[in-house]
């Protein structure tokens, strides 16, 4: 009886990790045309032309269906070559003001990819968010849709702090307005998660807030500042979750550490 036992308890703890063992390896399926784009391939878009002429290999069988699903360990081949996947990658930057948060754009400002590397420059990256032309401070690049994904998905509610100098002595119940919420984008209540006061510099008539917010509304703090009567001088975001500026001078980045990767996973999840 007692080997009986055994046995089936052997059994259920074989079915249940080969449960999860499939259910971990549907997790990481990808798009086909987001692996392309991610192994230089092509951008994505162009990625899909390339499969729908039938260039594309999935295990030595031709594969002309967009969004058709891969898991790491598929080989792929685009015109007879088998592609490397690109490992990917996570970096911190501290971004200077003048610079826009995409990796292209179409008024010949400089971007944020123009910081990068020219290694770094070739891996297909992209910000994860953005900060304003004008704002400056901490801003991940990856190439890591899914953690992208979460952590500008508005209901997993990732806190972003920033240092905002605004052009005037801000009086108390101005400060109250803000952590009561104000009405942005005529109808919308943008209610900040805190509001701090740092400074009164009377001198120079400016005051120093910090502002924390889950949501990223464009251009939110500068739109809530203004809706209490004033102007943003200088913006700066210093924390994005746990993650800080700490070391990272302005202009330069640096990678992630694995544990920082585990727990930006771990944030990103639903707040319930």
């Amino acid at each position: 009886m007692d080997a009986f036992f055994i046995l089936k308890k052997r059994n259920f703890r074989r079915c249940y990790q080969e449960k999860y063992a499939i259910i971990r390896q549907v997790k990481k399926m990808e798009r086909l045309q987001k692996v392309l784009a991610q192994a230089n391939i092509a951008s994505r878009r162009k990625s899909e032309t390339i499969i729908t002429e039938g260039r594309v290999k999935v295990n030595g069988q031709v594969i002309k269906e967009l969004g058709f699903q891969v898991n790491p360990s598929d080989q792929i081949e685009v015109d007879g070559n088998q592609i490397e996947r690109a490992p990917h990658l996570y970096f911190l930057l501290n971004k200077p003001t003048g610079y826009v948060s995409t990796t292209s754009d179409e008024k010949n400002r400089q971007t944020v990819m123009d910081l990068l590397s020219i290694e770094h420059k070739q891996t297909r990256l992209y910000p994860v968010g953005r900060l304003d032309f004008d704002t400056a401070g901490l801003l991940l690049i990856t190439n890591d849709g899914d953690l992208t994904k979460r952590l500008t998905h508005p209901e997993h509610q990732i806190e972003k702090e920033y240092l905002v100098r605004v052009d005037a002595i801000v009086i108390r119940k101005k400060i109250v307005e803000l952590r009561k919420g104000v009405i942005i984008d005529k109808n919308y209540k943008a209610i900040p998660k805190e509001v701090r006061l740092l400074e009164l510099d009377k001198k120079n008539q400016s005051t120093l807030l910090s502002m924390t917010l889950v949501e990223g509304k464009n251009k939110q703090v500068r739109k809530m500042i203004e809706a209490i009567g004033h102007q943003v001088k200088k913006l700066t975001r210093v924390r994005y979750d746990f993650l800080t500026l700490e070391g990272v001078e302005r202009g330069s980045y640096r990678p992630l550490k694995v544990h920082e990767v585990k727990q930006l996973y771990a944030h990103s999840l639903p707040k319930k």
